[in-house]
């Protein structure tokens, strides 16, 4: 384990400026320091403390500034529950290191776990609570639909006759954000650290190797890795490197009651309430009430001063001047469920700062286009996160792998396309949809469309439901006379359901035309580029003009990124990625790169050349009109790649296809785009060419039995379980990332596999992460699943133990409470072009 420096910032109140800490492993020396910001100090000190209490034989020197009786500005809520997958582990892994600390460390954190409920008082709340309760059977804390009853006995304050029904987390609760920060410095102590104050960072500078030199007024550090975790200081690191963090400071406000005779009367403390129509949490706060409303977009306040010029030079304590005006409709809504509200005395109402980013999730892990330069930024519910991402970040930085899939969280998912007014348009929405319905494929449209839009978006705007994808407009379906048209989301089929069965059976049938440019694209090239993609692949290199699809490996063998690499000249490689992976992919193959010391170029191309993919049977007729190039099966050939003229336009064509059908990707420069795309449409018409999105897509894939990384294949995942076993090469020559583990796990043998699911449904088709049960009990997950046009029929890909995978084994996938018969099928549902041509040829020549 290499030497690493941390900027840090912590969750609880306004504590620590700067942490610097230096740790010994063994013999082992590692530099570590921790710039914390005023708020959210928890994280930084999680961070510290998980490293200096993992078993190693640590020496640690602390550099802070340790503010007495600091006002606290966080009401400190703590809970199981997340609406993603991997973040409620980050929630677990906090809770549990709060329960233990007090022990641990002899000093009280004053943790409360009276548990806590959703309320759900319409309908489609109550949909709501079904759909996560499906995606958290097979997680490992308990969660449960409770009717009203029951909601009352867990707070008896409230007007029932709101409520349709809970969702109750036991074991969730508050703790006070002052006393959990002073109990992990005094682990941290335990475990040998010591404590110097103050110590700011003042400079950041790169040496060649990579190491950073970290100016304090204690002197000059020479660490491995730096760590931003500086909290609404995050910014103002990152510039110091030449970073612009997209995190923006927010104004929150709770109100604090004085005591309410109700409450002091009652026998046990209240649970933990989130109104969701009302859009503001409650609890119990000694014998009077705490609430703290997310206002209306609209009404919300952003800090953007402090983008523009910076944080006050001593911000710390302060508070913002509260505004009760602007949250009068909450509290009212609050005082209609909680009646006692309406006479009970305010003392207190709080208005501090909570930092941004403009999706919510914070930014955590390495960053791309620097070396051993990682952040934990942007934290908007800092408590509940900060223990579980301490851990995060210790076992990755000992590890050189994440424990777990975290990627919604990468820092890396934003780039240049993420400017000011996007972000400032994004924490506006964000704030303010704090509680709105969390529906499947939501889609949010403040600050779209951003500078990334593709060369055919003017063409398509108006034709179809655009979905963002990493900055890119991309169209989801397309619109014919007479649909509903617009984003109508719902749990159950909707206005798209109709028109995408339309787009597959023109994909089947015709030929369809989809907009691809979201991918990421790399060109690698260089003496040791072959050297370099044998080490981060585990598939062989593809030859000159040729395809294949590969897949990059952490130590452990798990699978950290699908992509397709094609060689256009000896040496030389373009890589295609997915959207939501640009820079995460890129980051791992420049890292690598750096660290093997590689004489390689690596470029990203991503902005620079548009993508159209064409697919159907009659793809190849339409190309043929439109280029000199031989066009058919044994001109071009299943997995090849070459320069063609479309059009007259320059196009590289590769002949591959998502949707399993005859089909080509056309990598074309953006200023082409447009020409390339009305040329086909004119020259397809008499073939019934037409638009497909990526719904259609993503049906025609799963018929084909396709894998999708990012829910078949991740970081929780082996490719052996996937059913990757054709991309893996273990017994290539080159020693890739992650061939001794999964040696090694070939030997143990697989616990589980991924398995392939017919669904009868209703009105309703998988998702993905939702519950499979057999007799009663908990066996697996689904990852992805849609409705088959094709075959009529919902369809799943679910990870199952072993002895549950065999053809004709039959199972239940939940769907909105309630389970309906799944039964394991064999794959793919549907074949594939290219193996329906080889059979095809097969049985000609028998013939």
């Amino acid at each position: 384990m290499a030497a690493f420096f941390l900027i840090k910032q912590d969750y609880c109140t306004g504590l620590l400026h700067r942490v610097l800490t230096w740790v010994f492993i063994r013999w082992i020396f590692i530099c570590i320091v921790i710039a914390l910001g005023v708020k959210y100090e928890e994280t930084g000190y999680c961070t510290g403390y998980s490293i200096v209490s993992a078993h190693y034989q640590f020496k640690v020197y602390l550099f802070s500034t340790l503010q007495q009786n600091q006002e606290h500005k966080s009401a400190g809520l703590t809970t199981y529950y997340h609406p993603g997958i991997n973040l409620k582990k980050v929630h677990f892994d906090s809770i549990k290191l709060y329960e233990t600390l007090e022990a641990e460390t002899g000093q009280a954190v004053g943790f409360h776990q009276p548990g806590s409920v959703r309320i759900a008082s319409t309908a489609a709340r109550v949909d709501e609570m079904k759909y996560q309760m499906t995606r958290t059977h097979w997680h490992v804390t308990p969660q449960y639909l409770i009717g009203p009853e029951k909601v009352q006995e867990l707070f008896p304050l409230l007007n029932i006759d709101k409520v349709l029904a809970g969702l109750y987390t036991p074991g969730d609760g508050h703790i006070d954000p002052y006393s959990l920060t002073m109990a992990l410095a005094a682990g941290a102590r335990m475990y040998g650290a010591q404590i110097y104050n103050p110590a700011p960072v003042t400079g950041l500078t790169q040496v060649s190797d990579g190491k950073w030199d970290v100016q304090t007024p204690h002197g000059t550090i020479r660490a491995n890795r730096i760590v931003n975790t500086a909290g609404f200081w995050a910014r103002e690191v990152g510039q110091m490197i030449g970073y612009e963090h997209p995190t923006i400071p927010v104004h929150h406000q709770y109100v604090v009651t004085a005591t309410v005779p109700e409450v002091k009367a009652l026998k046990k403390e209240l649970a933990v309430i989130r109104d969701l129509e009302g859009s503001y949490y409650m609890r119990q706060e000694r014998d009077g009430l705490l609430f703290g409303p997310y206002e209306q977009m609209e009404k919300m306040v952003l800090q953007d001063s402090w983008v523009r010029d910076g944080v006050p030079p001593g911000f710390g304590k302060e508070l913002f001047e509260s505004d009760l005006d602007r949250i009068m409709e909450h509290i009212e809504m609050a005082m209609e469920m909680v009646p006692v509200l309406k006479k009970a005395d305010i003392i207190n109402v709080v208005s501090g700062p909570i930092t941004y980013t403009p999706d919510l999730l914070p930014m955590v892990g390495p960053h791309h286009g620097v070396r051993n330069y990682w952040t934990a930024i942007g934290f908007g519910y800092g408590v509940i996160h900060a223990g579980g991402i301490g851990k995060f970040l210790s076992d990755w930085i000992r590890n050189g792998e994440p424990p777990y899939d975290l990627i919604e969280c990468d820092p890396n998912r934003y780039g240049k396309w993420t400017d000011v007014p996007f972000m400032c348009a994004k924490a506006r929405e964000s704030y303010g949809f704090n509680n709105v319905v969390g529906y499947p494929k939501e889609e949010r449209f403040a600050g779209r469309p951003t500078s990334r839009t593709s060369g055919v978006y003017q063409l398509l705007k108006d034709k179809c439901s655009m979905g963002f994808h990493a900055g890119w407009e991309q169209p989801h379906w397309f619109y014919k006379p007479g649909d509903e048209t617009g984003y109508k989301p719902s749990f159950k089929r909707t206005n798209w359901f109709g028109p995408v069965g339309r787009e597959c059976r023109l994909v089947m049938e015709k030929v369809g035309v989809i907009d691809l440019t979201p991918f990421g694209k790399f060109v690698v090239k260089g003496k040791d580029s072959l050297k370099l993609l044998d080490r981060l692949f585990a598939n062989s290199m593809p030859k000159v003009g040729q395809t294949n699809i590969s897949h990059m490996l952490t130590p452990s063998g798990r699978v950290f990124a699908e992509v397709t690499i094609t060689q256009l000249t000896p040496g030389e490689f373009l890589l295609i990625t997915g959207s939501g992976s640009e820079l995460h992919d890129l980051r791992w193959i420049e890292a690598e790169a750096a660290e093997g010391k590689y004489d390689v170029d690596i470029r990203n191309v991503t902005d620079e050349i548009g993508v159209l993919g064409i697919a159907g049977p009659n793809s190849r007729k339409v190309l043929q009109k439109l280029t000199d190039e031989d066009m058919s099966d044994a001109g071009f050939k299943f997995l090849h790649c070459k320069n063609i003229q479309l059009a007259g336009l320059p196009v590289r064509a590769i002949r591959i296809s998502y949707t399993g059908e005859l089909g080509w990707e056309l990598y074309i420069d953006q200023k082409n785009m447009a020409a390339v795309y009305q040329a086909m449409m004119e020259a397809g018409k008499d073939e019934g060419i037409d638009n497909f999105g990526t719904y259609a897509m993503a049906s025609l894939r799963l018929e084909k039995g396709f894998r999708g990384w990012g829910a078949e294949m991740n970081c929780d995942t082996n490719p052996l379980e996937a059913g990757l076993d054709y991309f893996i090469k273990l017994n290539k020559p080159a020693d890739f990332i992650g061939k001794a583990a999964l040696q090694e796990i070939k030997a143990n043998g697989l616990k589980r596999k991924l398995s392939y699911l017919s669904v009868k449904t209703d009105d309703i088709d998988p998702e993905g992460n939702e519950t499979i049960w057999h007799n009663g009990k908990v066996v697996g997950n689904t990852t992805s699943g849609a409705y088959s046009y094709s075959s009529q029929q919902s369809l799943a890909f679910g990870y199952l133990p072993l002895e549950l995978c065999s053809v004709g084994q039959q199972v239940e996938v939940e769907l909105l409470g309630k389970k309906y018969p799944a039964t394991v099928i064999q794959e793919p549902l549907v074949q594939t072009e290219p193996t329906r041509t080889r059979l095809a040829k097969k049985a000609k020549a028998k013939a």
